[in-house]
């Protein structure tokens, strides 16, 4: 049995969740989901996930390389926070977690029962819409516990806000 969210219930902010990435089509995800909370009164959550160490290093240098990544990745979602207050006024909440994206991605969302929307920006490459999209498209679409707005990577800024 699929339990209802929150968000829908009366009293309940919807909030949108946004991954945030270093991929260039990631402002075009986080343009979109901040217009788009902006018109509809969502709040916006951005998430960034690092990557744990695939082995153990020596002397620390492990826990270096994890600290650094996850410096970086609260700096991407600075600077996505920063484009979501100047393009609707909204402040986000910002989460960093460590782990498999995916994995991590579906964990926030049992987590917080007002997330009613994943947005993901998908790439417009040759290689195909990037990893994370693929996953969610394929098998677990139909079981994925929210609606998930994907916004291609070479669509323009005024395109986006109409959309939005």
């Amino acid at each position: 049995m699929v339990k209802r969210r929150r968000s829908y219930e009366a009293g309940h902010r919807p909030k949108f969740l946004a991954v945030v990435d270093d991929s260039a089509e990631c402002a075009k995800a986080v343009r979109f989901a901040a217009r788009r909370c902006a018109r509809v009164g969502a709040s916006i959550v951005l998430l960034g996930v690092v990557t744990p160490p695939e082995h153990e290093t020596w002397l620390g240098v492990g826990e270096v390389m994890q600290a650094e990544a996850e410096a970086q990745a609260e700096a991407l979602i600075d600077a996505a926070a920063n484009a979501v207050r100047t393009l609707a006024g909204l402040e986000p909440e910002k989460v960093v977690r460590t782990g498999v994206k995916a994995d991590e991605l579906v964990k926030l969302i049992e987590a917080d029962e007002d997330i009613s929307l994943l947005v993901l920006a998908a790439s417009a490459g040759r290689d195909g819409p990037g990893p994370l999209v693929s996953a969610l498209a394929g098998k677990s679409a139909g079981t994925f516990p929210i609606p998930v707005a994907i916004v291609p990577g070479h669509l323009e800024d005024e395109e986006i806000d109409a959309l939005a």
